[in-house]
């Protein structure tokens, strides 16, 4: 799978994590930064990855910030991408199945390592259920025309 990453400073750490376990896992990984934990602007860097998303050059993104929810909030600007802050297994899953979200943003301040790489691997591996869902998402998708 191609995989679309960008951090800023609350989120490096995690991100750095997560790239080398999924380099190991073999995806493609495509890493926007950023590298350390000098202040940087959150939607400079979700804009690479959401734009990846939104381009078809990813499949999905995996977005870091202290919280997750600046960088959910700047992708989800993106036509056709669906952001969602991963808080728990629980959540991520149904980000997947009941609205086939794409891009997912986890807190580096609040997510764990272990944590973070169970998410992902949800993100990853669960299918949208489609059905009764499809309409709904198709709805999120004519909003776009709003933007």
């Amino acid at each position: 799978m191609k995989i679309s990453l960008a951090a800023d400073h609350g989120g490096f750490e995690l991100k750095d994590n997560i790239r080398t376990y999924l380099e190991g896992q073999g995806h493609q990984v495509t890493d926007y930064g950023v590298h350390s934990a000098d202040s940087v602007d959150y939607p400079d860097y979700a804009s690479k990855a959401a734009g990846d998303v939104a381009s078809g050059r990813a499949d999905r993104a995996l977005l870091f910030c202290g919280s997750g929810i600046g960088m959910a909030i700047s992708a989800n600007k993106f036509k056709g991408v669906r952001a969602a802050v991963g808080t728990s297994p629980e959540l991520v899953k149904l980000s997947r199945q009941h609205n086939n979200a794409n891009a997912m943003a986890l807190g580096g301040r609040f997510t764990a390592p272990a944590a973070a790489r169970e998410m992902v691997d949800l993100f990853l591996e669960t299918p949208f259920e489609g059905g009764r869902h499809e309409k709904r998402v198709e709805k999120i998708a004519a909003l776009e025309a709003n933007l």
